[in-house]
């Protein structure tokens, strides 16, 4: 794949970003495209290796040297293609993947992994360039109906893949415009919306109906949805958030938030969006605590920044990880080690190894964040007591299941704990929920909160499930 001496003749180059003082003026992407040339030559890195295990490391299964391939050759239609067999959103996972496929890649055993993130999003924007990526009606109506739950990225797959089978299908959306946390949880500085927008419009010219403004469980019944439906897949997501705090000093001080509290508010107001949805959060001018060291706490930074925050500290309770992790024992999978994301190098102070307390505050308002150093196995380490000022503190750590006060509760699903989190009983074989015959369930509702790039995969594989089970058989790809 790509020019067999490739990677000893050309070394790694990857796509940088827009300057700092530049980028945080405003809210649309920041990332600097590699030229079409030098796209070719990353491309060309791909090394024909024996085993590929980017295959594996990519949850969608992306043929990812057959593309690499295709780039080299300069016949980016077929990549696009061929792309395009193993992923419906490709321009999502080219902006927002943490690329599992790079770690995965032969080449990362000397930390040179191939760009296949950056080939991946310039395949895609090509295409969507050139006027390759069109609508694709089914030419056979099934006359069977599908509802689905949720315009998130699980639900949207699972949507344009059964559409594409002949379904009729009709996504329910509780917010005003589709793509559930695509939309309302990514920031615009990491992937615009319009991206959104053209797929669901290619998705409606393929014969999807979009629901939105009904919040099936309030708005609308769920069994009404049944009633109505030959399947129905819940594609809600994973929405309740962990609130590690909930008895600490202070917890009732104003200005302590969710991260989804304050995310969605600030996408809305780029979007033109009216109505924000309870009271209105700003870090403008503000000392900006977020707790919490993953994705979402970056993408609370990186907001914190763009509203004009004073200062903005992100807190871990787990220790630094190591610069550099130890191949011989991580490869090919996912390797624990530091990682700066660029909105904690717009100029985050990140503090591990500590633990918040409680909350100090005056007049109502919270002034301060209490917090302790804990040790390896993180334990209070005595006499490390400390506070740190705070006008907008941010939790920003993870989910604990789908919320259960709507579908849920209104059909009388059991959601059941798998360590940390809660999901829906469905088998990855057949997504079927478990004890209906009807009912299917996919993404962050059934498996727990995770990348985007699971959610693609998991409504991909429901909608094989679904379309086998209303066809008896399916040709849609898994």
């Amino acid at each position: 794949m790509g020019k067999t001496t490739g990677f000893m003749e050309f070394e790694r180059k990857d796509r940088t970003y827009r300057p700092v003082e530049e980028r945080v003026q405003h809210w649309n992407e920041f990332v600097v495209p590699l030229p079409e040339p030098e796209v070719k030559t990353q491309a060309a890195r791909c090394m024909d290796c024996g085993i590929p295990y980017c295959h594996n490391g990519c949850p969608v299964n992306n043929q990812i040297p057959d593309w690499n391939d295709l780039v080299y050759r300069a016949q980016w239609k077929a990549a696009s293609e061929n792309l395009h067999s193993t992923n419906n959103f490709p321009e999502v996972t080219g902006r927002v993947c943490p690329a599992p496929c790079e770690a995965s890649c032969t080449l990362n055993i000397t930390d040179v992994p191939v760009t296949i993130k950056t080939i991946e999003c310039a395949i895609v924007d090509r295409a969507f360039e050139e006027g390759w990526v069109v609508p694709q009606p089914a030419e056979v109506r099934t006359g069977k109906r599908v509802s689905i739950v949720g315009s998130g990225p699980a639900g949207l797959a699972a949507a344009q893949q059964l559409a594409r089978a002949g379904h009729e299908v009709h996504v329910y959306e509780k917010n005003a415009r589709a793509g559930g946390l695509l939309r309302y949880g990514i920031p615009d500085f990491k992937m615009e919306k319009h991206l959104i927008e053209r797929r669901v419009k290619q998705m409606e010219a393929e014969g999807v109906v979009f629901h939105c403004n009904t919040h099936i469980g309030k708005d609308m019944t769920a069994k009404e949805i049944e009633f109505m439906s030959d399947a129905t897949l819940l594609a809600g997501g994973s929405e309740q958030p962990f609130d590690f705090f909930e008895r600490a000093p202070g917890r009732d001080l104003d200005g302590l938030h969710f991260a989804m509290e304050f995310l969605p508010q600030q996408n809305r107001r780029v979007s033109g969006e009216s109505a924000l949805l309870g009271k209105e959060i700003s870090a403008k001018d503000k000392h900006v605590i977020v707790i919490g060291g993953g994705d979402t706490g970056s993408d609370c930074i990186g907001t914190s920044f763009r509203q004009g925050a004073k200062s903005v500290t992100q807190l871990e309770i787990m220790p630094m990880p190591p610069e550099k992790e130890m191949k011989a024992l991580s490869w090919p999978h996912w390797p624990l080690k530091l990682r700066v994301s660029s909105s904690q190098a717009e100029g985050a102070k990140v503090e591990y190894s500590i633990s918040t307390t409680g909350f100090a505050g005056k007049n109502g308002k919270v002034t301060g964040l209490k917090y302790t150093r804990v040790d390896g196995k993180l334990k209070p380490v005595p006499g490390s007591e400390g506070e740190l000022p705070a006008d907008l503190v941010l939790f920003a750590m993870g989910f604990a299941g789908p919320v259960e006060s709507d579908v849920v509760q209104e059909l009388g699903l059991e959601v059941t704990a798998r360590g940390r989190f809660k999901g829906l009983t469905a088998t990855e074989r057949d997504y079927k929920v478990a004890g209906r015959k009807r009912l299917f369930a996919a993404g962050d509702i059934r498996r727990g909160q995770s990348l985007v790039v699971w959610a693609i995969r998991e409504g991909r594989q429901a909608a094989h499930a679904i379309d086998r089970f209303l066809m008896g058989r399916s040709d849609l790809p898994r």
